[in-house]
């Protein structure tokens, strides 16, 4: 049961991301925001990169015992993955040409994600299948 000082959760929620908007208004922080922006792009770049890694390492002496070809695949999978983002990501925070993801860019860029899902699945599965 709620007590009268709660309010509604989501009231709230809304009411700090206004004061958040106001302090940013006020105190011009429109540079102060685009560096946070940023440092959280590079953040999330590398979190990804850390976690395909941390796979990697996990299962790298299983992959040592695949055939030459499943082994090609599944890295070049991962590195397309990695590069794709990468190209997004650098091309945002180094300031060169921007990568606008519309139109028939944005639908390659976005197609590229599961068709290197599916062939890492596919990879995955197909040593992992005992026949």
């Amino acid at each position: 049961m709620r007590t009268p000082g709660d309010g509604h959760p989501t009231l709230r929620a809304f009411a700090i991301i206004m004061a958040i908007v106001g302090v940013v208004m006020v105190f011009q922080l429109y540079r102060t925001l685009v560096i946070v922006s940023a440092l959280l792009q590079i953040a999330f770049f590398l979190a990804i990169a850390y976690v395909l890694f941390l796979l990697w390492r996990d299962r790298r002496a299983d992959i040592a015992f695949w055939p030459t070809r499943a082994q090609w695949a599944f890295y070049l999978a991962i590195l397309i993955v990695i590069t794709n983002l990468a190209v997004y990501f650098g091309s945002r925070l180094l300031g060169a040409h921007r990568l606008s993801i519309n139109g028939l860019t944005g639908a390659a860029w976005l197609l590229v994600f599961p068709i290197c899902g599916y062939t890492i699945w596919r990879v995955w599965r197909e040593q992992h299948t005992y026949r």
